[in-house]
C-alpha cells in the first residue's frame, strides 16, 4: 500500500531534482538564445550529486552537451533464445536536460525555476519533462551502487540537451553505439505515463507505454500577389488564398483508422469500461469500423489517435494594417500517423488544397517510427516492472502523438519504448510544456524504484 508521505529515497530524489530544476536549460534551435553556461553547469553538479555513478560509470560527452555513460556487465549472465550473450543484451535508459521557455513566470503558483518543495510536490520547469525522470534513473543507479549491485549486461544511459528542439545529439549518440557495434536489446525513453483519466469511463489509471510515434512534418503554405495599398484590393489576394486553403483542409481532415496498436489498447481497457463500451471493445473484431468512428469523437486525444492530424500554427501576411500582402504564409504542424508517409501527407495536402498557386514547402519531416513488439521479453520485462511498481495500473501500448529522443535510436533497436514511470492525472499532463510544471514527492519516489526494479531485471 501506497502513501502520500515521502520516504527517505524520495526526499533525496526530491532535493537532486530541485537543484537541477534551478538550472536554466532552455533549448532553442537559435545557438545565441542557448545559454551554455547553465547547460555546464547542470553537467558540473551531477558528479557531486552523484559521487558513486561518476566513479562507477564510463562518461563521456556527445555533440557537446549530451552525455553517454556505460555501466560495464560483468557478462556472467547466459541470455535467453536468440538475444543470449551480453552484447546482444545491453539496454540504454534515456531523458532530456534541456527544457522548453516557462513563459510568463509571474503567473505560475511558485517561479518555474525556483525549484519550490511544498512537502508534496517540487514545483518547476522540468519537473516531468524530463528532468525528473534523469534524476530517477540516476537515484536508481547511485541506490545500487551503494548496495553493491553490479549488471550483468551492458547498460547505457543516454542524456540528451537538445530534445525539445528535435537536435541531433540523440543521432549523435545512437551513431556512437552504432559505430562501436552496439545493437541494444531494450531502449526506454520518455513517453507514456501512469495516466489518470486516461480513457473515457475507466477510473483506473493507465500505464500507457509508446511502442511507436508518429511523425512529425511541418509543411510552409505560401501564396503570392503583386501587393499594392489595400484602399483597392483585389479578388483572391494573397491572405485570402491562404485562408481558402487552411479553410479547405480544416473541412478535408484525414481518414481515419485504427491501428492494431490502438485495438490492442482498446481491448485491454474493455473489462474495465462502462458496459456498453466493455461489450464493444469484446467484439472489437466485428465492430471495427463504428468504433474506430466512435473513438474519434470521444475526444481530441482519442480523434489524434485515429489519423494524421493537421494544426496550422503561425500565420504571417502584411507587415502594414494598409498594406497588401505580398506574400503571406501559413506553418501546418502535421502529426503523421503510423501507416502514412511524408510524402503520402504532402500530396494528400496538394489535393485537398486543389489551387496550384498555394506553394507547399516541406520545413523538416518524418515519418512514423517503426511499431516495437507489444509482446516479448522486452515488452514482458517492462510490464513485470510496471505492475510490480504500479499494481493499481492497467498496461497497454500506445501510439505516441508527440516525438522522442529514442526515434533516433529505431535504427539500432528493435525494441524501442517510451514510458514515464510517473503518475499523471490530466492537470499534470496539460502542465508539461504549460504553467504550474510539479511532480508529486511520492511519484517521484515511486519513479526511482522502478528503475531499481528494471535495473536489477537487465
Amino acid at each position: 500500500m501506497h502513501t502520500n508521505a515521502p520516504a527517505g529515497p524520495a526526499l533525496r530524489a526530491a532535493a537532486s531534482l530541485a537543484e537541477l530544476v534551478r538550472f536554466r536549460t532552455v533549448s532553442s534551435r537559435v545557438p545565441a538564445e542557448v545559454d551554455t553556461a547553465e547547460f555546464e553547469a547542470f553537467l558540473s553538479a551531477l558528479p557531486r550529486l552523484y559521487p558513486a555513478v561518476h566513479a562507477a560509470l564510463e562518461m563521456e560527452r556527445v555533440n557537446g552537451l549530451a552525455l553517454l555513460f556505460r555501466w560495464p556487465g560483468t557478462g556472467t549472465g547466459t541470455g535467453t533464445g536468440t538475444d543470449a550473450g551480453t552484447r546482444n543484451r545491453a539496454a540504454v535508459l534515456m531523458a532530456h536536460y534541456d527544457v522548453v521557455p516557462a513563459g510568463d513566470g509571474d503567473a505560475w503558483t511558485h517561479p518555474p525555476f525556483s525549484g519550490h518543495n511544498d512537502g508534496t510536490h517540487l514545483w518547476g520547469r522540468g519537473t516531468l519533462d524530463d528532468k525528473g525522470q534523469l534524476v530517477a534513473i540516476l537515484e536508481a543507479a547511485e541506490a545500487l551502487l551503494a548496495a553493491g549491485f553490479a549488471p550483468v549486461n551492458d547498460i547505457y544511459f543516454s542524456f540528451g540537451n537538445n530534445e525539445e528542439t528535435a537536435g541531433d545529439s540523440a543521432s549523435a549518440a545512437a551513431g556512437l553505439l552504432a559505430a562501436r557495434g552496439v545493437r541494444p536489446w531494450l531502449v526506454l525513453d520518455e513517453g507514456g505515463a501512469v495516466a489518470g483519466d486516461a480513457f473515457p469511463g475507466v477510473s483506473r489509471p493507465a500505464a500507457v507505454v509508446g511502442v511507436a510515434e508518429k511523425g512529425i512534418l511541418d509543411v510552409e503554405l505560401l501564396t503570392r500577389d503583386p501587393g499594392g495599398h489595400a484602399s483597392t484590393p483585389p479578388r483572391m489576394g494573397a491572405t485570402a488564398r491562404l485562408a481558402r486553403a487552411i479553410t479547405r483542409i480544416e473541412r478535408s481532415p484525414f481518414p481515419q483508422s485504427l491501428p492494431e496498436v490502438t485495438a490492442e489498447m482498446l481491448r485491454r481497457f474493455g473489462p474495465h469500461a462502462p458496459a456498453p463500451l466493455r461489450v464493444a471493445f469484446a467484439n472489437l473484431s466485428l465492430l471495427r469500423v463504428p468504433m474506430t468512428w466512435l473513438f474519434g469523437r470521444l475526444g481530441n486525444e482519442t480523434n489524434a489517435m485515429t489519423r494524421t492530424t493537421v494544426a496550422v500554427t503561425t500565420l504571417e501576411g502584411s507587415a502594414g494594417a494598409n498594406v497588401l500582402a505580398a506574400t503571406a504564409k501559413a506553418n501546418a504542424n502535421i502529426r503523421v500517423a503510423v501507416g502514412d508517409t511524408v510524402a503520402g501527407t504532402v500530396e494528400r495536402l496538394r489535393k485537398v488544397i486543389r489551387d496550384p498557386k498555394v506553394e507547399l514547402r516541406v520545413v523538416e519531416g518524418n515519418d512514423p517510427t517503426p511499431v516495437s513488439d507489444f509482446a516479448g521479453p522486452q515488452w514482458e520485462l517492462l510490464e513485470d516492472c510496471i505492475a510490480e511498481t504500479f499494481p493499481e495500473a492497467i498496461i497497454t501500448p500506445y501510439i505516441m502523438m508527440g516525438g522522442t529522443d529514442s526515434r533516433r535510436f529505431t535504427g539500432i533497436c528493435d525494441a524501442v519504448y517510451r514510458f514515464a514511470p510517473f503518475a499523471m492525472d490530466a492537470r499534470d499532463r496539460g502542465s508539461i510544456h504549460a504553467v504550474d510544471e510539479k511532480i508529486s514527492l511520492e511519484t517521484l519516489g515511486r519513479g526511482v524504484r522502478f528503475y531499481e526494479t528494471l535495473l536489477r531485471k537487465l
